[in-house]
């Protein structure tokens, strides 16, 4: 699996991250009102499992895939019958990742002789990666979802362990953007090519691993540190909002307040 740096869980609608929430260590801590209506988060029936397609079907497939790229990111048909393509994934990390400190960036040389960079130091920093930031992966039909997020973070030189991300599709359906939870055993590029190229239909996303347990030991002083930093700006922007709305109100008051007194009695 190359790096351009230019099916197991259910869906989950978008609606659900738009949500008045903030997000510490391993879990989504939602307002205690919303436990008491439906989840947006709704898991729906896993996919049927399709019997494997043949040699020629494939081979169909991938025809009919490159007549309709038009970004010449063809797939590539060998005679054992695997087949190589490009995938975008996009990365939509909320919290900051764990990297080695004070490292060169990674040079063409340490790329085609694999030298691991992270591992020539012990010291460790946090940051955030761009969000919404997309990486186009060159890989086979045989890559899976677990190599797929290896490769993205080593990418990056995260450290992290790779469990605390996911990668998901995204799709969408009846006007709604759905995300699903992809097994580490699935393989993108064949989800890739039973879609098509078009990414309107389906695109790759990177996302945190959401687990519903907070494991605090698996967290560095520095990331439990820009947790706080979190919070503490989440609760800035809220008491701004809050402030905001009320200030509206009065003022509305106050002119409705106004224009009774000007009239006659």
């Amino acid at each position: 699996m190359t790096v351009d740096s230019s099916m197991s869980s259910g869906y989950c609608s978008l609606e659900e991250e738009l949500e008045d929430c903030f997000f510490t260590a391993k879990t989504t801590f939602f307002r205690s009102v919303q436990s008491k209506r439906p989840s947006k988060n709704v898991c729906k029936p896993a996919e049927e499992t399709r019997p494997p397609p043949t040699l020629q079907e494939i081979k169909q497939k991938i025809q009919s895939y490159n007549s309709r790229e038009k970004e010449c990111l063809r797939m590539k048909l060998s005679e054992d019958g695997t087949y190589t393509g490009f995938i975008k994934v996009h990365l939509k990390l909320r919290r900051p990742v764990t990297v080695p400190a004070g490292i060169r960036p990674q040079s063409i040389y340490d790329a085609i002789k694999e030298v691991n960079l992270a591992a020539t130091t012990a010291k460790r920093t946090s940051f955030y990666l761009p969000l919404d930031a997309i990486k186009q992966l060159h890989i086979s039909s045989a890559t899976t979802v677990s190599e797929v997020i290896q490769g993205l973070l080593k990418k990056f030189m995260v450290v992290d362990n790779p469990q605390k991300f996911a990668l998901f599709k995204q799709i969408n359906k009846d006007g709604q953007v759905l995300f699903q939870k992809l097994s580490v055993a699935d393989c993108p590029l064949y989800l890739r090519l039973l879609a098509g190229p078009d990414t309107d239909v389906l695109s790759f996303v990177l996302k945190e691993n959401e687990t519903g347990e907070v494991e605090w030991d698996d967290f560095s002083i520095p990331e439990l540190q820009n947790f706080l930093t979190i919070l503490e700006k989440e609760e800035r922007d809220k008491i701004q909002q809050v402030q905001k709305k009320y200030d509206k109100f009065r003022q509305k008051l106050a002119e409705a307040l106004r224009e009774s007194q000007g009239k006659p009695g």
